[in-house]
């Protein structure tokens, strides 16, 4: 017994930060909190809720006006169709593909920089641009020595996609797989 009591007493020492906290959930709650995570969907409760937690600072949920729109910085965000923004690029003549997609990361630029306080072009910077892109629906980021990957790209075009990630991160990009997931090699740098 007494060595129980040292060693949580060992335990808690180490780890003075963390605090225990109890979270009573109405049953369907956690009925789907359990399908989540038997789905697949989610690794566990702790994860899920450290999650929404990521998703709550980054987004400062408490800002929403109306369901469905929220102003992040100096952009509206809202939730959208992707298969309307999709049909609506398809329209755009492909040759001009690239230059709106440069001129959608120059705004982007401006709004992350004016949301999150950074120069978006500076490569220590990109996990925290990412991570905000990933947020907003974009889809999901990944810098692998000279070659930056994105899964689930909210656009279909890797053109656009081009153009949008050299107008945001002032960089030139050569697409090297232009089916998702969507590869790009980093070739220099325009700023």
């Amino acid at each position: 017994m007494l060595d129980a009591k040292k060693r949580l007493q060992e335990i808690n020492d180490k780890n003075e930060a963390s605090k225990r906290t109890t979270i009573i959930l109405d049953r369907d709650e956690r009925e789907f909190i359990d399908s989540l995570i038997k789905q697949g969907k989610e690794a566990g409760i702790k994860p899920l809720i450290s999650k929404m937690l990521n998703i709550y600072k980054c987004l400062t949920i408490h800002s929403w006006r109306f369901p469905g729109e929220y102003y992040c910085g100096i952009s509206r965000v809202a939730f959208i169709n992707e298969e309307l923004v999709n049909i609506a690029a398809k329209n755009i003549p492909k040759e001009n593909w690239r230059g709106v997609g440069k001129s959608m990361g120059q705004a982007l630029k401006v709004s992350l920089e004016a949301s999150l306080g950074i120069q978006t072009p500076k490569q220590e910077n990109w996990e925290a641009v990412f991570n905000r892109l990933r947020i907003q629906g974009f889809g999901e980021f990944q810098l692998k020595d000279k070659y930056l990957l994105i899964k689930n790209p909210f656009f279909e075009e890797a053109s656009i996609w081009e153009g949008l990630l050299e107008g945001l991160l002032g960089v030139k990009l050569e697409t090297r797989n232009s089916v998702p997931p969507l590869v790009f090699e980093l070739k220099t740098s325009d700023a």
